[in-house]
């Protein structure tokens, strides 16, 4: 196109003008077409500018997602090595843990194996406890057995011996009331002395049957009103011995269930030994109540009489055992041994507290 404007400028404008005319007519639309042409590039130029303009923000942000991807993979990273060290730290506690299962499983077998032993040693032990309670069984029977005839003989021997010594104490009245005349003072002391052993041997003979009858009765269990029946037992004590000034304290409501004829007879065993043995106080004082013992109601007597000391407590319940004279305080040391045999056969216990010259206390349960 330069070279064309060139060309055209060598010619001569007057020698030809009309030419010269379109010459420069034709330059100037080649002219508009360049230009349409450079805008049109321009434009081009600028779109691909504004393209890149985009890429390149696409680019960033593309450099921005794999800068995070790579900081999240270093977060993974680190929390996979975490991981790591967590796996690793279970696999040692595994070792250990199967270690200690090992240990563990080591001492059962032990403890099976000791267990074994000890359960041969039980084994042998029952087998001995079997013997052993066989034998005592057979021994038991046997006693009961014993037992038995013993109470038979001596409910025998003493109903057998109660008539002669009627007898005895019988004719000793008729030497006394007959023969008085004929008898010196010496004489009728030894027929009082005679008359008062029969007596006496007569009292002990019907001791020793309750005693028996105490040992061979059956239970027969019921509601007993203790409290009414202590009041009987004290009323007939006052009615043989109106003289006496005695106070009784008898707790009301006092009950439990147990044979009412065996109880009376404890009852009157114990009152009565209360009673005989304030009889030398002025101002005597019996009193029947309750307490609790190890969880258990436990029933009482005491009185402020002659008292005893607590180093023979253990021969108080036995028969025949006495801890005062006869010259004393009457009696045949049967009493308390029919009190505990009663209680016994409630399955109860009977014990006693006191001091000489200070009264004494006996408890009993049931």
């Amino acid at each position: 196109m330069i070279g064309e404007i060139a060309k055209g400028a060598e010619r001569d404008p007057a020698a030809d003008p009309g030419g010269y005319a379109k010459a420069i007519l034709n330059i100037l639309g080649d002219f508009s077409e360049e230009k349409a042409r450079l805008q049109d590039t321009q434009k081009a130029i600028l779109n691909i500018l504004g393209d890149a303009g985009a890429e390149k923000l696409r680019l960033e942000a593309t450099e921005k997602a794999v800068l995070n991807i790579l900081a999240d993979f270093s977060d993974e990273k680190a929390r996979l090595a975490d991981v790591q060290k967590g796996d690793l730290n279970i696999l040692e506690d595994f070792a250990a843990e199967k270690a200690r299962l090992e240990s563990t499983q080591k001492a059962v077998l032990n403890i099976l194996e000791d267990f074994d032993t000890e359960k041969n040693k039980v084994e042998q032990i029952n087998r001995e406890m079997a013997r052993e309670i066989a034998e005592r069984k057979r021994a038991e029977e046997a006693l009961e057995a014993a037992n038995k005839e013993l109470e038979a003989f001596s409910y025998s021997v003493s109903h057998d011996l109660r008539a002669p010594l009627r007898a005895i104490d019988g004719f000793g009245q008729a030497l006394l009331e007959d023969y008085a005349g004929r008898l010196d003072a010496e004489g009728r002391n030894y027929l009082e002395r005679v008359r008062a052993g029969a007596q006496r041997m007569g009292t002990l003979i019907d001791d020793l049957l309750k005693l028996s009858r105490v040992t061979r009765a059956e239970l027969n269990l019921e509601e007993v009103n203790l409290s009414v029946l202590a009041q009987e037992i004290a009323e007939g004590l006052r009615w043989r011995e109106p003289q006496r000034q005695v106070e009784f304290d008898i707790s009301p409501g006092l009950r439990a269930r147990a044979d009412a004829r065996l109880l009376r007879i404890a009852l009157e065993n114990l009152l009565g030994n209360a009673w005989k043995f304030t009889g030398r106080r002025a101002e005597a004082r019996i009193e029947f109540g309750a307490t609790v013992r190890d969880g258990r109601p436990a029933y009482f007597v005491r009185d402020n009489g002659a008292g005893f000391d607590m180093a023979y407590a253990g021969k108080l319940f036995g028969a025949f055992q006495r801890l005062h004279g006869t010259t004393e305080f009457p009696g045949t040391g049967i009493g308390l041994a029919t009190v505990q045999r009663v209680i016994h056969k409630h399955g109860g216990l009977v014990w006693a507290e006191g001091a000489v010259d200070q009264g004494a206390t006996f408890y009993f349960t049931l």
